[in-house]
This record gives C-alpha cells, structure tokens and sequence, in this order.
C-alpha cells in the first residue's frame, strides 16, 4: 500500500481512538472538566504529562533544530529537560497543595488581589496563545504531506479533532486522550529511529548508534563523518558550537524557567488524588519524557546525514518520490542558480540552490531513509498526537482562565456550575478558532514559537510563583508590578526583534543580530525579563504594605508536608 493509504488507515484508527475517549470520559461537572475530578492514577497522569509536554516542537520541530544547528540545538534539550526537573520538585508539589488548579487562581489568592488576577489571566492567555499556534502549524504540516491537503485545511481538520474532545470531555477526557497520544507519539518516534540506527550502524539502539562506527566497513565515527560533510560544505562542524556562551546560557535559562511556569503542565498535577501523587505522576513523566529527549539528538545525526548523502551534488531529475512530495508543500525548493540541473547544497547563501524547512526533518527522515510505507505513516500519526495533545491542554488552560479565573472569581461569583462548565467549552470554541488562525498564519517555524511562549511564562509567572511559595512577605503590589514589567519588556523585546516591528523590520534580519541587547537572542530574552521582574516585584514590595497575616499563614503551610491531603479543587 502507498504512504497516503497507510497515513489515512492509521491517523483515522488513532482519530476514532481519540474521539471514543472522549465519548466515553465526558465532563459532567466542573470539577471535571477542569482537573478530571481529581482521581487519576500517577501512572496515567504521567502518561497524560508526557504527551501533554512532548508537543509538536518536541516531536516534529526540535530534532530538525538539533539537525541543522548542531551542537547549538543543545539548548532545548538542556532547557527543556531541566525546566521540568524545575517544576516537578520546586513548584508542583506547593503548588498541589495550596489547592488551586489554575496558575490565575494561584497567584489571585494567594497575592489576595483582583489585579493580579487579571494580570496572570492576560499573561496565561498571551503564553498559551502563543505555544498553541505553533501546535496548531504543526498539524497543518502533517496533514499537507501525508495526506497531501494544503495547511489550511489541514489546520481546519486538526480544529475540528481537538474541539471535539477538549470541549466535550474537558480534563477529564483530554487525560485519557493523551494517555493513548502518549503511546501513539513514542512508539512513532522510536520505531523508525531504531530502523535507521540500525540501517546506517548496525546498532539497533539510537543513543549507542549516534556514537557508533558506520556499518559500511569504513571505520568511520557516524559523528565524525557528519563533521566532514558539514565542513566540506562550508557549514561549522555539526559537533561545534557557534552561539555565544550568553546566548546560550539564557536560552537554556529561559526554556527552564519558562517550564516552570507553563499553566498547561502545571494544571495536571491537580489531576491526582494527592500531594503525593502528584510527585509519583511527576517522576513518571520525567522517564517517559527522557525516552524521547535523549532519542532526538540520534535522530538528528540520521536525518542530517542521510539528507546530506542523498541531495548535495546530485541530480535534480534523479531525486527520490519523497523530495517532490515535500516540494509541493512549498517546505523544500530548489533553484537551479547556475543551470547545471545538479542540487548545490551549501553554506553560501549566494550560491546554496537548496532551501529546507527544519520541521520536516523527523517528518521526511523515514522517507529519505527508503523506510517501509507504514512507518513513514506511523511517524505522521505521531506528530498529530503531539501536537494535538499540548492543544487541548493548553486551551483547557485558555477556557478555564475565562470561565472560571474571570467570570467566576471577578465578574460573576454567583454563577451556577452548570452555567460556569458551559462558560468553560465556549471559551474554548473561540480559543480553538483564534489558534486554527495563528495556525494558517503562523508567526515562524514551530519550535521558534514554542520557544518564544517559554519567554513569555519566564518573564511573567515563573517569579510570581516562587516568591509566592518561598517568600511569605511577597505583597501583591511587588507580584503585580513585576509580571506586567516583565511581560511587557519579553513582548517589546519579541516585537523588536523577531518580527521587526519598531524599524520597518530590519531587526528581524539575520544579519543584524550584533543589535540584540547582551547579544541575546528574542528565544533567551525572557531569561532577562525573568530576572528584571524578581527585581522589581522585590524593591516594590520593600516600599509598600506587607501581605495579612492570613496569607503568611497560607504560605508557612503550604511548605509543610504533613497534612498534605486533597485539594478542594475550589
């Protein structure tokens, strides 16, 4: 059977596997749709939080990262990795035990503010805004090559899987959704990493054949001939680094304490019974998580070498199906500069014939490896779980902020929980329109986007919550003042320079990197803004009122494990 046939037959048995889940596990109350009732196994929960967090710049976007920026792509590895290491032993636990499933509701009460509410509210809607549009050109990716609609309707169809569930089932049925998402996303990524390590080594493991010896007879180091191949074509040596040492550094800082501040991911550990739990299901998810993590940078060495060796140098009439397959969706093109019908794959930009997306790399990897047509399929249904299973977590977060952090807690408290719950899934309709958008109009490739919603959860949440759960004295004019400080400046700094916006978008140039500020990029900028918000909300609250004894009270307790029962969900 061809490729489209196996994509149809296995995307339609995961779709229909997705969609009876969400039948069967309907919300019926807030309570679950918000955090599915609060009774889900740790085991399942961290099913649930690995495929919540491995979204489509996990699976699709961050292995093409690491294809062509090398070592440089070690950031996100490190960033993201880190970052829930970060949240799953700083903050979740505190976090599960004060009770309040949504970041919003967090910092509303605990900084007893109407103000901050709404300032976290804005802040939760602008970061999953963002990361949702990036999940939702994923989506569009894949249904334009595999099953060869353009990204519109592609974008459109993901829309339509997601709304289903996600505005049916709310928690409830997203958990057990991303329990199957999960099974469907790792077994996509390892099944053709294993083929192709043991294809290209002979070693059948991809961390061990990253760093394995070719099985061609040469002797050669898999890595070492990457390194030749990318020198000879006047690109760094894949195992170098070209970034600056501060560039880096805030990257890798922003990703973290951007995952530490990510609503989406810290909603689930309120899915569990108790405080726990929520540790169990944290740890989990770390080991389901690391399966992938430590698989992607394999997966970039095959790809990029594999790509390598079947394009540079090569005839353009002789190129393989898959190349003109991925030509029509406009992610690869060639330009046949001096007319000699041969492929000139190059570091030159004056002289490169060859353009490529980076997020087709994992997509295209099984297809350039001549791999069979149901694995190629099977790495299609992958990347729809993914990014499907981060977009229904993160609109749970968009419609919760509206119905229950706005409308419930400030502009009607009186409302019925029927009432709240159809709220809930009308806020989500809207948010899943309003991504579908930014999903047909994306703002940059995915990763880039991701990256860029880590900046903003850095800039904002991350200091809110750990002054609010370790610094008793921490009042809402200082929490208030440094989220809409650091907020502002991510999103003038993001505006500057990636879109450039303030100077007719000569800031958005590659060329003028030299006018970032520290010579930091926008993707590690929120690491500054982070640090500027500590220092505001700490010289603010120095000049204003402390916060009431009560809530002192509420923080002493929270950092005391016995006691830690359920959370009353309210």
């Amino acid at each position: 059977m061809s490729v489209q046939m196996w994509t149809y037959i296995l995307v339609g048995i995961t779709f229909s596997i997705y969609i009876g889940i969400a039948i069967w596990s309907r919300a019926g109350s807030t309570k679950e749709f918000y955090v599915a009732g609060g009774g889900v196994s740790p085991l399942a929960n961290g099913m649930a939080t690995a495929a919540d967090w491995m979204s489509a710049a996990s699976f699709i976007s961050m292995a093409g990262i690491i294809a062509f920026a090398g070592y440089d792509g070690s950031v996100y590895l490190m960033g993201w990795t880190g970052g829930y290491v970060l949240l799953a032993l700083l903050l979740a636990p505190y976090l599960r035990k004060f009770g309040k499933f949504t970041v919003p509701d967090f910092i509303g009460d605990r900084y007893y503010s109407k103000t901050a509410r709404l300032v976290a509210v804005l802040c939760a809607l602008l970061v999953s805004f963002t990361y949702v549009a990036g999940q939702m050109q994923g989506v569009g990716l894949v249904f334009s090559r595999f099953l060869e609609v353009d990204m519109t309707t592609g974008v459109i169809i993901g829309m339509i899987i997601v709304l289903f569930y996600a505005v049916l089932g709310g928690m409830k049925g997203i958990t057990y959704t991303q329990v199957a998402q999960y099974c469907v996303l790792i077994f996509a990524f390892m099944v053709p990493a294993i083929f192709i390590s043991f294809q290209m080594t002979g070693n059948p493991i991809p961390q061990l054949g990253m760093g394995s010896t070719l099985n061609d007879g040469s002797g050669v180091f898999l890595l070492e001939k990457l390194d030749g191949l990318s020198t000879e074509l006047g690109f760094d040596a894949y195992t170098s680094g070209s970034k600056s040492m501060i560039d880096v550094f805030a990257i890798t800082l922003a990703l973290m304490v951007g995952t530490a501040g990510l609503p989406h991911v810290i909603v689930r550990f309120f899915t569990v019974k108790k405080v726990k739990d929520a540790r169990k299901s944290a740890g989990w998810a770390l080991l389901l998580i690391a399966i992938l993590y430590t698989t992607a940078p394999a997966v970039s060495v095959f790809a990029r070498t594999n790509m390598i060796d079947t394009v540079n140098n090569k005839p353009y009439a002789e190129m393989p199906e898959w190349f003109s397959k991925w030509e029509i969706t406009g992610l690869i093109s060639f330009e046949d500069k001096n007319g000699d019908g041969l492929i000139q794959y190059v570091a030159d930009k004056n002289i490169n014939e060859l353009k490529v997306n980076r997020d087709i790399m994992v997509l295209a990897n099984p297809e350039i490896a001549n791999l069979p047509a149901w694995v190629i399929a099977l790495v299609a249904a992958g990347g729809l779980a993914a990014a499907l299973s981060t977009a229904a977590g993160l609109l749970l977060v968009i419609s919760s902020s509206v119905s229950h952090d706005l409308v419930k807690k400030v502009f009607k408290p009186d409302i019925s929980d029927l009432g709240e719950l159809w709220v809930a899934r009308g806020a989500a309709t809207v948010a899943v329109i309003i991504a579908g958008y930014f999903g047909i109009n994306p703002p940059g490739f995915v990763a880039a986007v991701v990256a860029l919603a880590f900046g903003l959860a850095a800039a904002s949440f991350f200091p809110a919550i750990v002054l609010g759960i370790f610094y008793k004295k921490m009042n809402k004019e200082g929490a208030i003042a440094g989220m809409v400080v650091g907020i502002s400046l991510m999103i003038f700094y993001m505006l500057k320079f990636k879109f450039g916006l303030f100077d007719g978008g000569k800031s958005a140039v590659e060329g003028l990197k030299s006018d970032w500020w520290f010579g930091i990029s926008p993707e590690g900028f929120g690491s500054v803004a982070m640090l500027l918000n500590f220092m505001v909300s700490i010289v603010i609250m120095r000049f204003t009122p402390e916060p009431p004894i009560k809530v002192q009270k509420i923080v002493e307790d929270i950092r005391i494990p016995s006691g830690a029962g359920e959370a009353t969900g309210h």
